[in-house]
């Protein structure tokens, strides 16, 4: 929805009369311009003002233009279909929400169980030999940090993936363009001091709070699932390295790095607790995504429509 598609709604919520007004408008600018002069017979200075504010009307070369007539058209005809005109409410519909299926469930509790192979050597060794049986003959050609680098990379691009494949952008749109409006519709009533509109807006708002919900259960459907294949891999990197001072089951050597200006072992740590090997995972990681999202062009994060 345009910004001038929204505001047409909201002025029709408002106040009844502006419909009327702004039927005139049309009407009277047929070549795309419309003078005071020539409706203010028909319509209020008011409402003739309000216009202009709110940018459906903007300057032109001999009187006011339109700032969008296809959009004026379709906001008063969304204005007719959703009754906003009779207090009904906002002038954004609620988009409907996200249903897991029974596989998304299924991965939520699966990685749930995964989590365990932190905590417990049996569940984390179990897990890494079956991922060893992928990486393991990468680790007898290639350093570590190449291997590691080919893991952030997998796990990259299957999360950019994930997320533009199960992630709605334009749902996500409609659940932030409808607070966006709330908010605006509840500024607009305060400058006019109108509590009545204030009390039906705090309303909405409240039930606007199940957006929150949506919004949360849109950007968690993926999470689970990469979750559910990136767990796997980290159990297998720990396993690798040695886990909190359990033996490494690779000999991995040490590694020079900038930072440390020395020789290190992949299990130091370098930021506070953090190893050295997972701030390298996580580096490699944010640097591939950025890649893989630029060149498949997917975009990560909703737009207004």
């Amino acid at each position: 929805m345009s910004t001038v598609e929204r505001k047409v709604r909201t002025l029709v919520a408002e106040d009844d009369g502006m419909r009327e007004a702004i039927d005139v408008v049309l009407e009277h600018a047929a070549d795309g311009e419309v003078k005071w002069v020539d409706v203010r017979e028909d319509i209020s200075s008011g409402q003739w003002g309000r216009l202009i504010e709110k940018g459906i009307l903007t300057d032109g070369e001999a009187g006011f233009a339109l700032a969008d007539r296809e959009a004026i058209e379709d906001g008063l005809e969304s204005a007719d279909e959703s009754g906003t005109a009779s207090g009904s409410g906002g002038d954004v519909e609620t988009p409907e929400g996200t249903s897991w299926s029974k596989w998304d469930k299924a991965a939520g509790l699966t990685t749930v169980g995964l989590f365990a192979g932190y905590a417990w050597a049996p569940v984390r060794t179990v897990i890494a030999g079956a991922v060893d049986v992928v990486f393991g003959p990468l680790m007898n050609l290639v350093p570590f940090h190449i291997v590691v680098m080919v893991v952030a990379l997998a796990t990259g691009l299957y999360s950019t993936l994930l997320r533009a494949g199960l992630m709605d952008m334009s749902k996500m749109s409609q659940y932030q363009e409808r607070m966006k409006d709330i908010q605006e519709r509840r500024k607009e009533a305060k400058q006019r001091d109108d509590q009545e509109a204030l009390d039906a807006i705090q309303d909405e708002q409240m039930e606007a709070m199940g957006d929150q919900l949506g919004m949360f259960k849109e950007q968690f459907r993926p999470m689970v699932w990469i979750m559910f294949l990136t767990i796997p891999a980290f159990l297998w990197m720990f396993w690798v390295v040695g886990y909190r001072g359990s033996e490494a089951n690779y000999q991995l050597g040490e590694l020079v790095i900038p930072i440390a200006g020395r020789a290190v072992e992949w299990t130091e740590p370098i930021l506070g607790p953090i190893q050295i090997w997972i701030v390298w995972y996580f580096l490699c990681s944010m640097a591939f995504t950025q890649i893989i999202q630029k060149s498949l062009n997917i975009q990560m994060s909703p737009t207004s429509a």
